[in-house]
């Protein structure tokens, strides 16, 4: 959530950029914050005259008394019975704004970073780089091959019923559509990736947590999943209770209304989870097998942090999620997301995506963002300075390490072959093989 000093400082500027991600109506809404916040101002004021003269009118109730002066003193009391009335009165009307402020700022998305591109979708993001040399125009980065489109490749549902690695319509009969029944060496590959994610994040110095996988909803507003995406998340009424839709969710809030030292920072958390998204509304070849599903795995990292060293900690997790990708030997490409594709809480996003040689089409599989105040503002995450002991508000951070679904869909994909699917070499300890038979 945006703070009122970050909008009374530096107003057009926060216009701007929440219209660089297209936020409709971006100017009206901050005015309409500025005018709560001065109708609760003006309310606190008016609160404050009467409570210093009910104040200076009882101190001299009592000296009335003293004269004898009976009639004055009641009329004193009547008097300060009004004014402690018409103060009962600022107090609902500063509670009224301030409420209506909340909820208004709840719904105003994080302002982008300078360096984010302008851009409205997925087309205008910035590729930063790429290990592959050629794909639907220039890359960046490392050359260390051309993508191979075989026509002969089988996409990864077809792979999947030949070595009977995952069974999509079994995932039908028990719970619906785009929930799948790993089974046997499927299995063990999906154990395979988390063991391997994980060893390589603890490796990194990340703390394993294992969280609930639901939360209640000030855990979904902590972390702007509420109100914004409340339609995509699966939300157990009776108890009022939500299923995660990432590992983002409950390791963020264990930080909820903490103050922390400065010398504990940066926080490094890791924790494997089920992922549950009802993808309303998606449907298609982009949909089929893992591309898109409702429950899926994924191995997330979080940081906390201050805000001087939060852009380091953002390229050291690029640098961790490159390096599984590498070592994983996908092809894969970095982006710069643009304003338009960002997430509603995100101050600075990459994605990455690795490519499927038998779908011909990249695939993301993480999106490691810089949140800024955002969420430490909704969450009241604060850290206490060691140079001045002031308060103030952390920068928070995350990322996909990994989402294993499109991991699995290019693994089998660009790897199979006459004997099988081969298994990368820094996978094979964890797997247990060298191929999938």
């Amino acid at each position: 959530m945006l703070t009122l000093k970050q909008i009374y400082d530096d107003k057009e500027l926060i216009i701007a950029g929440l219209e660089k991600k297209h936020f409709q109506g971006a100017r009206e809404a901050i005015d309409e914050v500025l005018r709560l916040d001065g109708e609760r101002k003006a309310a606190q004021q008016k609160k404050d005259a009467a409570a210093a003269e009910m104040n200076k009118i009882s101190k001299s109730i009592g000296m009335l008394m003293a004269k004898g002066q009976r009639a004055e003193a009641e009329a004193a009391k009547a008097q300060t019975g009004e004014l402690k009335a018409n103060i009962a009165a600022f107090d609902e009307k500063m509670a009224a704004a301030e409420e209506a402020q909340t909820k208004l700022l709840l719904t105003i998305p994080n302002v982008p970073y300078a360096i984010v591109p302008e851009g409205s979708c997925a087309e205008d993001n910035l590729v930063v780089k790429s290990n592959v040399a050629h794909h639907g125009g220039d890359t960046v980065g490392t050359w260390v091959g051309e993508v191979n489109n075989d026509e002969a490749k089988l996409p990864h549902w077809e792979l999947a019923k030949k070595y009977n690695l995952i069974d999509f319509d079994l995932g039908v009969k028990i719970s619906g559509a785009g929930f799948p029944v790993y089974i046997g060496q499927g299995a063990r590959l999906q154990r395979a990736l988390i063991n391997f994610f994980l060893a390589e994040a603890n490796k990194a110095g990340y703390t394993e947590i294992m969280p609930p996988t639901v939360v209640n909803a000030a855990s979904g507003y902590g972390t702007g999943q509420l109100p914004d995406k409340e339609g995509q998340m699966y939300h157990c009424e009776v108890d009022d209770l939500y299923l995660i839709p990432t590992a983002e969710v409950p390791v963020t809030n264990l930080y909820r209304d903490v103050i922390l030292e400065e010398a504990q920072l940066p926080i490094k958390n890791c924790a494997y989870t089920e992922c549950f998204r009802r993808e309303a509304g998606s449907y298609g070849k982009d949909v089929r097998g893992l591309n898109r599903l409702h429950e899926f795995s994924k191995i997330e990292i979080v940081r906390i942090d201050t805000p001087e060293h939060s852009d380091a900690s953002h390229k050291e997790m690029l640098g961790h999620v490159e390096g599984l990708l590498q070592k994983l030997e996908l092809p894969y490409r970095i982006l710069r997301l643009s304003g338009g594709d960002m997430s509603f809480t995100a101050a600075l996003c990459y994605d990455f995506e690795v490519y499927s040689e038998a779908q011909h089409r990249w695939l993301e599989v993480s999106s490691t963002s810089n949140f800024d105040t955002y969420q430490a503002n909704r969450l009241k995450c604060r850290y206490r300075r060691d140079e001045d002991k002031k308060v103030t508000l952390c920068h928070t951070l995350n990322g996909s390490a990994l989402a294993l679904p499109r991991i699995v869909a290019a693994l089998l994909e660009n790897n199979q072959c006459e004997e099988g699917i081969r298994i990368p070499k820094a996978l094979q300890p964890y797997f247990g093989d060298d191929m999938i038979r």
